[in-house]
Protein backbone atom coordinates (compact mmCIF):
# COMPACT_ATOMS: atom_id res chain seq x y z
CA UNK A 1 0.00 0.00 0.00
CA UNK A 2 1.56 3.38 -0.65
CA UNK A 3 1.85 5.85 1.96
CA UNK A 4 4.06 8.13 0.33
CA UNK A 5 4.37 11.68 1.49
CA UNK A 6 3.62 13.72 -1.32
CA UNK A 7 3.92 17.42 0.61
CA UNK A 8 3.59 20.18 3.39
CA UNK A 9 2.67 23.65 3.55
CA UNK A 10 2.64 26.07 6.40
CA UNK A 11 0.96 29.50 6.04
CA UNK A 12 0.60 31.48 9.65
CA UNK A 13 -2.57 29.35 11.85
CA UNK A 14 -2.56 26.24 8.90
CA UNK A 15 -0.30 23.65 7.56
CA UNK A 16 -1.88 20.98 5.29
CA UNK A 17 0.20 17.81 4.68
CA UNK A 18 -0.63 15.41 2.23
CA UNK A 19 -0.10 11.89 1.17
CA UNK A 20 -1.05 9.21 -0.67
CA UNK A 21 -2.35 5.68 0.87
CA UNK A 22 -4.22 3.16 -1.34
CA UNK A 23 -6.04 5.06 -3.84
CA UNK A 24 -6.97 7.84 -1.67
CA UNK A 25 -4.74 10.93 -1.34
CA UNK A 26 -5.25 12.05 2.32
CA UNK A 27 -4.97 15.55 3.25
CA UNK A 28 -4.56 17.08 6.92
CA UNK A 29 -4.64 20.51 7.69
CA UNK A 30 -3.63 21.27 11.25
CA UNK A 31 -4.66 24.85 12.80
CA UNK A 32 -7.21 27.46 11.77
CA UNK A 33 -8.78 27.20 8.70
CA UNK A 34 -10.37 30.47 7.34
CA UNK A 35 -10.28 33.14 5.41
CA UNK A 36 -6.36 33.86 5.67
CA UNK A 37 -6.18 30.01 5.23
CA UNK A 38 -8.38 28.84 2.70
CA UNK A 39 -6.15 29.14 -0.09
CA UNK A 40 -3.14 27.05 1.72
CA UNK A 41 -5.63 23.99 2.01
CA UNK A 42 -7.70 25.04 -1.74
CA UNK A 43 -4.68 24.24 -3.87
CA UNK A 44 -3.22 20.83 -2.97
CA UNK A 45 -7.10 19.62 -3.06
CA UNK A 46 -7.48 20.48 -6.23
CA UNK A 47 -4.28 19.20 -7.27
CA UNK A 48 -5.13 16.10 -5.89
CA UNK A 49 -8.05 15.55 -8.29
CA UNK A 50 -5.61 16.72 -11.59
CA UNK A 51 -3.54 14.24 -10.83
CA UNK A 52 -5.71 11.60 -10.65
CA UNK A 53 -6.34 11.16 -6.67
CA UNK A 54 -10.57 11.98 -7.02
CA UNK A 55 -10.85 10.20 -3.66
CA UNK A 56 -9.97 12.78 -1.43
CA UNK A 57 -9.99 12.21 2.55
CA UNK A 58 -10.20 14.62 4.41
CA UNK A 59 -7.84 14.20 7.70
CA UNK A 60 -10.13 17.24 10.34
CA UNK A 61 -8.93 15.52 13.47
CA UNK A 62 -6.08 18.15 14.30
CA UNK A 63 -8.72 20.87 12.58
CA UNK A 64 -9.27 23.52 14.98
CA UNK A 65 -11.24 26.11 13.66
CA UNK A 66 -13.43 25.92 10.33
CA UNK A 67 -15.54 29.26 9.13
CA UNK A 68 -17.43 29.58 6.60
CA UNK A 69 -14.98 30.29 3.56
CA UNK A 70 -12.81 27.07 4.43
CA UNK A 71 -16.66 24.87 4.24
CA UNK A 72 -16.43 26.79 0.94
CA UNK A 73 -12.96 25.04 0.32
CA UNK A 74 -14.40 21.56 0.77
CA UNK A 75 -17.81 22.46 -0.97
CA UNK A 76 -15.61 23.25 -4.29
CA UNK A 77 -12.80 19.92 -3.84
CA UNK A 78 -16.09 17.99 -3.00
CA UNK A 79 -18.16 19.16 -6.62
CA UNK A 80 -14.41 18.43 -8.24
CA UNK A 81 -13.58 15.47 -7.50
CA UNK A 82 -17.26 14.13 -8.01
CA UNK A 83 -17.02 15.71 -11.44
CA UNK A 84 -13.34 13.31 -11.95
CA UNK A 85 -15.54 10.15 -10.44
CA UNK A 86 -14.52 11.02 -7.01
CA UNK A 87 -15.40 12.25 -3.62
CA UNK A 88 -14.39 13.96 -0.23
CA UNK A 89 -14.91 11.83 2.96
CA UNK A 90 -14.31 14.22 5.95
CA UNK A 91 -12.99 12.24 8.90
CA UNK A 92 -12.14 12.46 12.56
CA UNK A 93 -13.77 16.15 13.14
CA UNK A 94 -13.73 17.73 16.42
CA UNK A 95 -17.13 19.22 18.07
CA UNK A 96 -16.31 22.61 16.85
CA UNK A 97 -15.79 22.30 13.66
CA UNK A 98 -18.41 19.14 13.08
CA UNK A 99 -21.06 22.07 14.18
CA UNK A 100 -20.36 24.44 11.52
CA UNK A 101 -20.80 21.44 8.95
CA UNK A 102 -24.31 20.27 10.97
CA UNK A 103 -25.43 24.07 11.19
CA UNK A 104 -25.09 24.49 7.40
CA UNK A 105 -26.82 21.20 6.59
CA UNK A 106 -22.85 20.45 4.86
CA UNK A 107 -22.70 17.43 6.68
CA UNK A 108 -25.36 15.83 4.96
CA UNK A 109 -23.80 16.58 1.20
CA UNK A 110 -19.87 14.81 2.53
CA UNK A 111 -18.88 10.52 3.37
CA UNK A 112 -18.52 12.22 7.01
CA UNK A 113 -16.30 9.40 9.29
CA UNK A 114 -15.64 9.22 12.76
CA UNK A 115 -12.01 8.32 12.06
CA UNK A 116 -9.35 8.44 9.40
CA UNK A 117 -9.07 4.65 9.32
CA UNK A 118 -12.96 4.16 8.72
CA UNK A 119 -12.68 6.92 5.56
CA UNK A 120 -9.92 4.70 4.20
CA UNK A 121 -12.39 1.45 3.68
CA UNK A 122 -12.63 1.73 0.46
Amino acid sequence: MDRGMVGSASRGRLRVEVRHQGASAVVTPTGELDHHTAELLREPLEQCVIDGRPRLVVDCSQLEFCDSTGLNVLLGARLKAEAAGGAVHLAGMLPVVARVFEITGADAVFAVHETLDAALIE
